[in-house]
């Protein structure tokens, strides 16, 4: 049976909770969601037959900001997923100081079964749905799995057009000619990668001479993958939707990314050297530094015991489940959480959101410096309260997280 993601995004804040002694009234607001918006998206298909479709937009948290959460298109697509993943924005948004809330979305398709015209119908038709909870002031949507900057533009032309005026801020993550940031695109894997810099320093290791292994080559795990591999370090393994690939020597990441970006997947590309492995064993292969850069419930407490690394670096939300965080903090294995670790991608269309407000854009080096300093002051204070404590990296980020939240929930009062 599939784990359910909300039921863990709720159990990780009764663990915190218990940790940090939060009141008993705060506990409520933090486990209940805000809104949920769920609306059917009739299509005319190229065909001429039409089909109907399922969309969400949940906000789980919006009393420091406006809400702020990717939008996925996926068949894995339903509310309670929609839900948790929301809870994570909230987490994340807070644990970097940022002044915004939580929020996700998506629609149940396979956006690759879909033609261009169908898909931007798709995207058109749930904008429309979903409008009156979305806009710079509410809820910011970016891409997540399956979206991109194309699906972001339809979405900040069909909310302009129904407002009679150009809002750019409606969304992040677009092509910079229409408002969106440079070093957008790579953010989630600069964070990784920034993050894993300081982690590593703090455990006296050389970053050159880890052998890492990636699950996903998406836009999280190509990016954290390029960036490594272009800073000398062995990648061993990584996987796509098709295959996971191993080469004990190092893979050649430069050429797997070309033949990816031809559309092509991991399972049809031809070298005798790489070994085609399941998701099963790439996840426990022996390694320095394992990222789960996919979708959640990866590590869970069948295959826990067997993870041989010194890092879990989660560049997805939710890899990990709590019995499987209990298995890996008894084997000493640090755990760098998916709110901290991947949060790069959120905190760049945080500055994608700010110039477009101001109508002033930023040069790369002002980007990477504004995001290394933000992600490490989180990274250093979570490592303080984690080593202070004698408690896991993410307890700690979630004692931080929470502890704004609460406080501004307190300072805010309850309405009427």
């Amino acid at each position: 049976m599939a784990l359910n993601p909300f039921e863990m995004a709720k159990k990780q804040i009764d663990i915190v909770a218990e940790e940090m002694d939060l009141d008993p009234n705060i506990l409520p607001f933090l486990k209940r969601i805000e809104r949920s918006l769920i609306v059917s998206i009739p299509i005319m298909m190229d065909d001429g037959t039409i089909k109907i479709f399922e969309g969400y937009r949940v906000h789980h948290s919006t009393i420091r900001g406006p809400g702020k959460g990717g939008l996925r298109y996926s068949l894995g697509v339903n509310l309670d997923e929609v839900k948790a993943l929301a809870i994570w924005m909230t987490w994340k948004t807070s644990l970097l100081n940022l002044p915004l809330g939580g929020a996700k979305g998506g629609v149940c398709v396979d956006p690759f079964k879909l033609s261009k015209n169908e898909l931007e119908r798709l995207t058109r038709r749930f904008t429309a749905e979903i409008i009156n909870i979305i806009g710079p002031d509410i809820d910011i949507p970016a891409p997540d799995v399956n979206t991109n900057p194309q699906i972001m533009a339809w979405i900040m032309d069909t909310y302009s057009m129904q407002k009679g005026r150009t809002i750019t801020g409606v969304v992040t993550g677009k092509p910079v000619e229409i408002g969106g940031s440079v070093g957008r695109a790579n953010a989630t894997g600069m964070g990784l990668y920034f993050v894993l810099q300081a982690m590593v320093e703090k455990l006296s290791l050389d970053l050159k001479s880890l052998k890492i292994v990636i699950q996903g080559f998406g836009n999280v795990g190509g990016s954290i993958a390029d960036l490594l591999y272009k800073h000398g370090c062995k990648v061993i393994a990584l996987s796509d939707i098709s295959t996971g690939i191993y080469y004990e020597d190092g893979l050649d990441i430069e050429k797997l990314l070309a033949w990816a970006k031809q559309g092509n997947l991991l399972k049809d590309y031809k070298n005798d050297k790489y070994k085609l492995i399941d998701n099963d064993e790439l996840l426990t292969l022996k390694c320095d530094v394992l990222i789960p850069a996919a979708i959640e419930n990866q590590i869970t407490e069948k295959n826990a015991e067997k993870i041989d690394c010194k890092i879990v670096l989660e560049g997805a939300n939710g890899p990990t489940t709590p019995e499987a965080d209990k298995i890996l903090n008894k084997k000493e294995i640090y755990v760098v959480p998916d709110i901290l670790a991947n949060s790069g991608g959120v905190c760049v269309s945080y500055f994608e959101y700010v110039q477009d407000i101001n109508s002033y854009f930023w040069k790369l080096d002002r980007i990477n410096e504004e995001l290394k300093r933000i992600i490490i002051e989180a990274f250093e204070e979570t490592y303080k309260i984690s080593e202070e404590k004698h408690i896991s990296l993410r307890t700690a980020a979630y004692i931080i997280a929470v502890s704004r939240i609460a406080k501004a929930i307190e300072l805010r009062g309850i309405f009427p």
